[in-house]
């Protein structure tokens, strides 16, 4: 069975979704998420040496606050390149390319042909958002930084785009999903990403031992926060006259919900007893996190344990690169 297959089958067997998203989040298992988090960066070992004097270096055997930051810097490359093709038709300069490990090249896209002047401007802010998330990482790491990592944010029909999408039931056999075809596309493909990157800040932030990082890292949560909140802001204004768009982030939200894991936390925009759902949260509405390996069964397109596949198909530089046996 080949990859694509294999995705197809993971997502295919999506589980049915509660009556109520918002199940209360015992805090027991809120710690036993935390603990487990923890106990998975803990076990990637390393010396954790970095050459730059900016990052506090960790201790023996743990993972320190440059690893989470570069892993944050490969998923910050990885919005940056989606967002910069599709509000300008070009990706990163190559002067922030650069860095240890392995540099990839991208699989790119275009601009899109946006018809809604709002949409257009808002594409071209998170741009620029993204691109500024990627400098500062950098600055902050030093010469520690990882280079940018093979990167597809094509529309390849055998991509990771069209095979999430596929899979997810947006198109059909032997169809690829365009994210910069229109509007729609691309807002939907901006959603793919949003909603992790929140999970992922969250879920980082409190293995953070630098409180100036610490403090950093909150920030850049906040604005991904922001960036998704108006993701499914527009989406859900434009679902109310074309309902697919509702339904298309179910779907997407399920495929999520199928490759992290056997909770249910990750929602779509459908409305919940009358009101809508721009915050995916629990019923005290906080935002829900995802543990490293978590994120990178998504952006891998896998639920086994595994170093590369789907939008990084090379895998990701630096020391937190393995995603989570779901």
């Amino acid at each position: 069975m080949n990859q694509h297959h294999l995705i197809a089958e993971v997502f295919e067997r999506r589980a049915q979704r509660r009556d109520d998203r918002r199940t209360f989040l015992k805090a027991a298992g809120a710690a036993t998420a935390a603990i487990g988090g923890a106990a998975m960066l803990s076990g990637c070992g390393g010396d954790g040496s970095n050459g730059g004097s900016v990052v506090t270096p960790p201790t023996k055997n743990t993972v320190g606050d440059a690893d989470i930051l570069n892993f944050a810097l490969n998923l910050e490359y990885l919005e940056a390149q989606f967002y910069s093709y599709a509000a300008t038709g070009a990706g990163l300069p190559s002067s922030i390319l650069g860095g240890t490990g392995t540099q990839g090249a991208v699989i790119g896209g275009r601009q899109v042909p946006f018809r809604d002047p709002q949409v257009a401007q808002y594409a071209r802010e998170i741009s620029l958002d993204e691109t500024n998330h990627v400098k500062f990482l950098r600055t902050a790491l030093g010469a520690s930084a990882v280079a940018q990592p093979a990167i597809d944010v094509g529309t390849d029909p055998n991509g990771a785009f069209s095979t999430a999408a596929r899979a997810a039931g947006l198109v059909g056999a032997g169809q690829s999903f365009d994210p910069y075809a229109s509007d729609e596309n691309f807002l939907l493909g901006a959603f793919i990403f949003e909603d992790v990157g929140v999970t992922a800040y969250k879920g980082a932030s409190p293995l953070i031992q630098n409180a100036t990082f610490l403090e950093a890292a909150a920030g850049i949560l906040a604005a991904e926060a922001y960036h998704a909140g108006l993701i499914r802001t527009v989406l859900f204004a434009k679902g109310i006259q074309a309902p697919a768009l509702i339904d298309a982030t179910e779907a997407i939200s399920n495929a999520r919900d199928s490759l992290d894991g056997a909770s249910d936390d990750d929602q779509g925009i459908r409305p919940i007893n009358g009101a809508s759902n721009i915050v995916p949260s629990d019923s005290n509405a906080i935002a829900f996190s995802r543990t490293p390996g978590q994120v990178l069964d998504i952006v891998f397109l896998t639920r086994m344990a595994a170093t590369k596949g789907g939008f990084f198909p090379n895998g990701v530089n630096g020391l937190i690169n393995t995603s989570t046996a779901s």
